[in-house]
């Protein structure tokens, strides 16, 4: 058998695929199993191709690879999609009682296992259970344990009743019981092993809502929107036990106003969206950054522009997040590089937009917002998480921020750009806010001077940060190798596996994976001392790789895929060997 094992379920849109994958992916990470997950569907409520990849091994896995040892096909284009993927030996489970399904051919040097999935399902109460029949047929073909998908699937239909668990256990067991007898003598290889490691299983967008909750969020207000929703959905019948409220708005406009809101009456306070909501958000991005208002707004990327491809994967809105926005606006942008980082990364946010009063942006992405991995519970330890509130004064220091008359300055002209803060109710601390440019108590005003002072005590938070803050970049692979390769966000987990792919053929490489956009690490010195430089990201345009070559002055190379599918390790090892070996980047297309 090989390191790792990968099983699939693809059909179409409205067939279960998403949850009959997520309750697999349960059932490995209880028997010990790491696992990493990976879907593809389609923009449609039903029809479609959609499926999910569940990559799983007693090590840390954290991409998906070309490889399929067990692929339970609903539909003949389960084949047809994944026949790059499969290989000698490989099994597929299929309902040759199902129409589309009677004339099926199995590729030759592959095992077919034609189970009665609907009439198994409907013997066990119901042909909605189809699908789990086809998990019990895999734990068969694997020789997992039929009783770790007992514990999912408790799991997942516990709180409808007893009676429901048991139908759909019964279900699984009719399709282990039927490959066992109709299959006795097949060259089924798989021997999923366990082990009494307990791992958390979840993904990028519920590691940020845990993180909000962590960071002591108390308010979300959001509009659904792949693959962004997820957040909200997390946090709703969560945050309620924590002091926190979740709204759902009318639009994105509404949704990024009501946080504001939220954030001027001291409440932590965060949105998340995806690009189309950005573009919408963005007039009052600029408000929350001139009336110096702390809120964390995640943008969950996703093929673009306009409506674009709402279910695949690209890192198109790197610029938007950089520079969106009229006049001159100090941000922060984060990109988290893991989905465990995502929890952490919320929780930095939150405390850089408090610290220093500024918008912030959390940039995920699609890969990352809907891919289930494995944790050792020890990644979220929440007696790790520090809270900072930044400048926060009450009625025993604020006499220090007031003007002669009495009156609060809530954008007192500070070395550091920063001023103080007070909570609505400070004895002392009225004052008014406004998007029109102000004097240090607030009142807009128009005179030149003053403006001046404004503008650079904003940009001065930047510069502050840079000499407070750590924003060092993440380095793996060879430090002393002449290849560098940069990368950010969600590619990280692909780029550290194909290193092992690279080491194969003797290529060494040093990566720098940098979740700190902006402010950003100044890298000039790792480039000078490479002889290749090499950015991977998921866009057309290379929008990092412009950046770095604007700060560091030297060129560089591209690896840059934007057909909305993320990298897989094998895949971008290739694409990295060859980038090396040539004078251009590569391009892999839609």
């Amino acid at each position: 058998m090989p390191a790792d094992f990968n099983w699939a379920i693809g059909g179409e849109a409205g067939d279960g695929i998403d949850s009959t994958g997520k309750i697999f992916a349960q059932a490995l990470s209880r028997a010990g199993r790491h696992v990493f997950t990976s879907k593809d569907f389609a923009s449609r409520i039903r029809g479609g191709y959609t499926a999910y990849k569940v990559r799983t091994s007693t090590e840390k896995v954290r991409s998906v690879v070309d490889r399929l040892d067990v692929l339970v096909a609903l539909t003949p284009r389960t084949i047809d999609e994944n026949l790059d993927e499969l290989h000698e030996g490989s099994v597929i489970i299929y309902d040759g009682e199902r129409t589309t399904m009677a004339d099926v051919e199995i590729p030759d040097g592959m095992i077919g296992l034609d189970v009665p999935l609907k009439s198994l399902a409907e013997d066990a109460g119901g042909a909605i259970m189809r699908n789990v029949v086809a998990l019990g047929a895999a734990c068969e073909a694997t020789n997992f344990d039929i009783e770790h998908l007992d514990s999912s699937l408790k799991k997942r239909f516990g709180d409808k009743g007893q009676a429901l668990v048991d139908n759909n256990k019964q279900a699984a067991r009719l399709g282990q019981e039927y490959v066992q007898e109709n299959y006795p003598d097949s060259d089924l290889d798989y021997d999923l092993e366990t082990t009494d490691n307990d791992y958390v299983l979840l993904n990028g967008d519920e590691a940020i809502g845990m993180g909000a909750i962590a960071a002591g969020c108390k308010y979300y207000a959001g509009y659904p929107i792949t693959p962004a929703t997820d957040v909200m959905t997390y946090l709703k019948g969560r945050i309620e036990h924590f002091g926190g409220h979740v709204v759902q708005a009318e639009d994105e406009l509404a949704a990024i106003n009501l946080a504001l809101g939220a954030a001027r009456a001291g409440a932590r306070s965060m949105t998340a969206t995806s690009g189309p909501g950005i573009d919408l958000m963005t007039e009052t991005f600029g408000l929350v950054a001139t009336s110096e208002t702390p809120l964390v707004i995640v943008d969950v990327m996703r093929s673009g522009p306009s409506t674009g491809m709402p279910t695949k994967q690209e890192q198109g809105d790197l610029n938007m997040m950089l520079y969106g926005g009229h006049g001159e606006i100090p941000r922060f942008v984060l990109a988290p590089t893991t989905v465990d980082e995502c929890f952490w990364k919320t929780v930095e946010a939150f405390n850089l937009a408090e610290k220093y009063q500024t918008p912030v942006y959390l940039a995920a992405d699609l890969a990352m917002a809907v891919t289930e991995q494995t944790f050792e519970p020890e990644a979220f330890d929440m007696d790790a998480v520090e809270i900072d509130r930044g400048k926060v004064v009450d009625e025993d220091t604020i006499e220090d921020h007031q003007t002669d008359t009495g009156g609060f300055k809530p954008h007192e002209i500070t070395d550091d750009g920063v001023s103080p803060r007070a909570f609505p109710g400070t004895a002392g601390g009225a004052h008014m806010s406004t998007g029109l440019e102000h004097d240090e108590q607030g009142r807009r005003t128009e005179d030149t001077e003053m403006r001046v002072k404004q503008v650079d005590k904003r940009t001065r938070k930047v510069e502050t940060a840079r000499e407070r803050e750590d924003f060092s970049p993440r380095e793996f692979g060879d430090p002393d190798s002449d290849n560098l390769v940069v990368t950010w966000g969600s590619n990280e987990g692909t780029l550290v596996e194909a290193l092992e792919f690279l080491e194969d053929e003797d290529i060494d490489v040093r990566i720098l994976s940098v979740p700190y956009l902006f402010p950003r690490p100044d890298l000039t010195e790792e480039f000078e001392a490479a002889d290749e430089v090499v950015v991977v990201e998921c866009n057309a345009t290379g929008q990092f790789a412009d950046v770095v070559e604007h700060d560091t002055l030297q060129r560089v190379k591209r690896v840059n895929k934007y057909n909305g599918v993320q990298f897989k390790a094998d895949e971008l090892a290739d694409d990295i060997k060859e980038t090396l070996a040539t004078d251009e980047g590569q391009e892999v297309e839609a």
